[in-house]
């Protein structure tokens, strides 16, 4: 069969020496749903960089439609028919969806004006082409993240888009939701459209391509039919070993209660009210997960406990010392570390070597000054350690925690929050953007951990990460707790889904009787 797109012998080195491509060859059908998989630093970003005319290759043939073609922008790739919808939407909130739609490309009248109903009827007239509902004159800000995500697409369609790069597109959408977008994408192929997905979760490439490429190093490794191959042996070729798939996860044990948390409110700068009135207690020896479509209090919750935001009103107490509205750091001498959900704007110091990263909480402990300085020595020999155990790939602690990939920089806060002095870990998605490989390191912490017992707040928006590692769980919407399931294992990811839309709900009165204690 012809390619519509293909990538012969494609190489890109940076100027650093960093062979990011090495001789990829890459091909994709016509009215293809292809997958591309691999790694964190395995060249799938930089490959698609090339593609989508952000970035330009060291040597090689890009070919579309059989004819070599080099971008200089993405303007250029836009112009020759290919979209990309980044992980990171690229949406104005505070302008309509048709404002976001034609920004750049905007309809005028005969004056020369911006023809704002003309904008409205063009996004109403590709919401029914393609089935990708939206409303059109609703704010990015009002709408819900699946609207959004549908809107990102047809923002490409828009501009004539027929090969579609998607990063990610289901990180933050609900089983339902994810189900709804993959029946707009299946028509968006059989109306002749090739789209090229890339995931980390290997049951969503199964279900939805035909094809799946996968990467490891900076190279191609394979690519195979979707029904010839299954998920281990597509994962042991990402990390280039045998990967266990399945987390061993023994019964918990919960012992006393570590945080009690009783009526938190938060109202944010714009008046909304994001957390109303949470209550849950934590115990030790337990993991009790946090769920809800991003944008619904989770993140707030987290900023309550770990010191970065004020409650308006309930109280926080870590095994009777009341902590409400403490400073950070009191909260962590009290014995909570955090992981935060944005490793690179909150949970490193991107500049900062990797000792510096995995002691930053720790730096003024005894066996690291002396005499008014820091003992340099031990402090490396201390970072060496856990450099060892959490199995941080670098050439040495004294490399800059920018250079790591995103899995690897994730291992350095997790290094250093899981060998913290703390009883109470809050971790907030630990996985998020993470490969395989770390993902399966990760896992096997946080239930090592739980299982010596430390009480673990896991708050995630991948489901099957909360289902497998959590032992009991909450569902939080509109800022509210509205389910609590005491055993993790006896729900489903597609009924957690109907409680985070707001579909379900408990009884309220009956979740706080066993909540509040």
């Amino acid at each position: 069969m012809d390619t519509i797109l293909e990538a012969v012998d494609l190489c890109k080195v940076y100027g650093n020496g960093t062979a990011a491509n090495r001789h990829v060859d890459f091909a994709v059908r016509p009215g293809e749903i292809h997958g591309l998989v691999g790694e964190n630093g395995a060249g799938k970003s930089t490959l698609m960089k090339i593609v989508y005319g952000e970035e330009s290759p060291s040597s090689g043939t890009l070919l579309l439609d059989g004819r070599p073609v080099r971008f200089g922008s993405s303007r250029d790739a836009i112009a020759a028919g290919i979209g990309m919808v980044h992980q990171h939407f690229m949406l104005v909130p505070s302008l309509s969806l048709a404002e976001n739609l034609v920004l750049g490309s905007e309809p005028r009248k005969k004056s020369g004006m911006y023809d704002l109903e003309e904008a409205v009827r063009i996004t109403q007239s590709l919401s029914d082409k393609y089935n990708l509902k939206v409303t059109p004159r609703a704010r990015v800000v009002d709408v819900s993240v699946s609207m959004r995500q549908k809107l990102e697409i047809l923002k490409t369609l828009y501009r004539g888009a027929r090969i579609l790069i998607l990063d990610e597109p289901t990180a933050v959408l609900t089983p339902q939701e994810t189900d709804e977008l993959f029946v707009e994408l299946k028509d968006l192929r059989d109306k002749g459209h090739t789209i090229i997905f890339i995931s980390h979760k290997l049951g969503e490439v199964f279900e939805l391509c035909d094809r799946v490429t996968v990467m490891r190093d900076g190279a191609m490794i394979a690519t195979h039919d979707s029904g010839d191959v299954d998920r281990q042996t597509i994962s042991n070729e990402m990390v280039g070993r045998e990967v266990r798939l399945t987390v061993d996860k023994k019964a918990a044990s919960p012992g006393a209660s570590a945080l009690d948390v009783r009526d938190l409110s938060y109202v944010d700068d714009f008046g909304i009210t994001m957390v109303d009135r949470v209550s849950f207690s934590l115990r030790e020896g337990e993991v009790l997960g946090v769920v809800g479509v991003d944008g619904n209090g989770q993140s707030e919750l987290v900023r309550i406990l770990t010191g970065s935001a004020a409650t308006l009103t309930g109280s926080v107490r870590k095994r009777g010392t009341d902590i409400t509205n403490a400073t950070p750091r009191r909260i962590r001498r009290a014995g909570i570390a955090h992981v935060a959900e944005d490793r690179m704007t909150v949970g490193t110091a991107l500049p900062a070597s990797i000792a510096d990263n995995l002691l930053a909480d720790r730096y003024s402990a005894p066996e690291y000054t002396g005499g008014g300085f820091l003992r340099r020595s031990a402090m490396a020999a201390a970072a060496g350690d856990i450099v060892k155990r959490f199995d941080i790939r670098c050439s040495s602690p004294g490399q800059p925690v920018a250079s790591l990939s995103g899995g690897n920089m994730q291992k350095v806060v997790i290094g250093r929050e899981f060998t913290a002095a703390a009883d109470v870990l809050i971790v907030s998605q630990p996985t998020r953007g993470v490969d395989i490989g770390a993902i399966e390191f990760i896992h096997r912490t946080i239930l090592s951990m739980r299982d010596a017992g430390k009480a673990i707040l896991l708050v995630s928006s991948d489901l099957g990460e909360v289902l497998t590692l959590s032992d009991s769980l909450v569902v939080m919407h509109s800022g509210r707790i509205v389910a609590y399931f005491p055993d993790a294992s006896a729900v489903t990811d597609k009924e957690l889904g109907l409680f985070m839309l707001g579909v379900k709900r408990q009884d309220e009165t009956e979740i706080r009787k066993v909540l509040h204690g």
